[in-house]
Parts: structure tokens; sequence; C-alpha cells
């Protein structure tokens, strides 16, 4: 057990950073509605817990010791942290429900968010927290009510739904064509084959898939998101693999075009998973029950 001792208060924490902002314990009194000895007394105990000088006075003037701009770092973090946890619980109403939902980054920025339109107002006691952390143990620990994830339909202790497929298109920018159009898909390597992280087998299956063979499958820069490999296609750094699904608003805008017509059906799926003993909690069963809502419209992707 932590010992309470070495805790110091957020008042002291607030005392000594207003001090470090001003330099002066009379001007940090002042911001803090306190009088100047209140300060002092509350740096003072700060000093006596941590058993390091905070300031020293040179000259008359204040300064900071190295101590004391190490311990500010962490200091500021702390008070930014109680801050928006203050802010975060003021933001919701007594009867207010937080369902806290990690997703893919570029899947959650693309397909879920257009898709939660609507949500406040059908169910305006529930407040979705996005997030695009995602851990395997999230769901088991408490950390997610839901997961959506790419792969395949079986987490332990979880129910997966499935969602849909995809199938992987080469995209790059209309200006990174050569004028004359490719006879053979290898030639993309001039283009510069844009690698994503996560799928680090992607290039050569897709050759593969076709019955050639590169050793430039693997070479070329990585990218952790696939976000960034649709920017990086876009602004010409070459030519990016990516779900059809996430390009859908460049292609159509001509932002993007596909240099080589085949598409390869990936072997996994997009899934949305819950722990097993939270299919019947309300908040659980109506985020469900609304994204089998999208799932069914002619938006989304049916593969």
């Amino acid at each position: 057990m932590l010992n309470k001792r070495y805790l110091p208060s957020i008042a002291a924490l607030q005392c000594f950073e207003a001090v470090t902002r001003h330099l002066s314990f009379t001007r940090a009194a002042e911001e803090l509605n306190l009088t100047q000895s209140a300060v002092s007394k509350q740096v003072a105990q700060l000093e006596e817990l941590l058993q390091h000088l905070l300031f020293r006075r040179v000259r008359r003037r204040l300064q900071m010791t190295p101590a004391g701009d190490l311990y500010l770092v962490e200091v500021r973090k702390i008070l930014t942290q109680v801050e928006m946890s203050t802010h975060y619980l003021r933001s919701y109403g007594g009867e207010t429900e937080v369902l806290r939902v990690s997703t893919p980054p570029t899947f959650g920025a693309r397909w879920l968010v257009p898709r939660l339109k609507g949500w406040r107002l059908r169910h305006p006691s529930i407040h979705l927290d996005l997030c695009s952390e995602q851990e395997p143990d999230d769901l088991l620990q408490g950390r997610s009510d839901l997961a959506f994830y790419f792969g395949q339909g079986s987490r332990p202790g979880t129910e997966c739904l499935k969602l849909f497929g995809e199938e992987l298109v080469p995209v790059c920018a209309p200006g990174s064509l050569p004028d004359e159009p490719f006879t053979d898909p290898t030639q993309l390597t001039d283009l510069v084959l844009l690698q994503n992280a996560s799928r680090p087998q992607a290039w050569h299956d897709w050759f593969d898939s076709q019955g050639y063979h590169t050793e430039h499958s693997y070479h070329g820069p990585r990218f952790e998101t696939f976000y960034m490999c649709i920017r990086a296609a876009q602004v010409g750094c070459g030519v990016a693999l990516l779900p059809r699904f996430l390009v859908e608003e460049e292609l159509a805008e001509g932002k993007l075009v596909i240099p080589w017509k085949h598409a390869m059906p990936s072997t996994d799926a997009y899934y949305l998973a819950y722990p097993e003993h939270a299919a019947e909690v309300p908040k659980v069963r109506d985020f469900v029950k609304w994204m089998l809502e999208q799932i069914d419209s002619p938006e989304s992707p049916k593969t």
C-alpha cells in the first residue's frame, strides 16, 4: 500500500506550479487568492517531503533549482490530468453512462465516425468515448466496453460480431502514373511501394495472388496507419495497397487512382467484440443494435 505521507496535496502542487511561472511567492498568492505566507508554507512542506530544495534566492531573486525543474515537468502532467478528469466528469449529466469504444485509427475516422451521426439523438444518456489505442486484453480488463478490430473472429471471453470483409487495391496520385500504361503489375515497384506496418505481407501476397513475384515487395517506406499511407500516396510518395472502402472518397474525387486493376480479398475481416458477460448490458446492447443497422445500410462494404 502506498504510504500517504509521500503524497503531496493538490494545493501544494498548485502553489509550486504557480510560483514557477511567476518566480514570486507574492504574485503566485495573488493568482491563487491565498496569502503569501500560505503559499510559502505549502512549498516549504513540499520541499520537506521531497527532501530537495525547489527554489533558491540569488541576489533577492527567486530561481528554480535543477530538482525544481525536474519536478515541474511531472507536476504539470499531474495537474493537467486532474483538470482533464474534472472537465470530463462535469460534461456528463447525472443519468449519463459512458460507453468506451476502441477502434483502429483509420477505420474509426473513415468508417465508424460517419456512422455515429444520430446516435446522440437516439441515446442521449449514453456518452461515447472513442479511442484508437488497442491492447488485446482491453475488453477483459474493463478498459473498453466494445472494440472494433481486424482479424479472425475469435477472442477468448468475448462475443465477436462479423461486420464485413475487405479487398485491397493499389492506389496512387494521378500525377505519379507514367505516360504509358503498365503491362505488368511488378512495374508498380518503379513508383515506390508504400508499406503498412500492420500488413507487412500485403504487397507480397498481392503480387503472389496474380502469379507474380518481385524482390521489392517488402521494400519502401513504412507507415504505422492506413491514413498515413493514404496521405503519402495522395502527395505522390508512391503507391499504397489499401482497403478499397477506406479510399472511396479519394477515388471518387480523382485524388487517387488505381494503377493496376486487381483487387485482392483479405482472408480476415472486421469485427465488433464485447465481453461475453456484457451481452445484456443495455448500453452495449444498444450500440450493437445501432451498428447492425449501419451494416445493413447501402453505403456499407458488402465484401
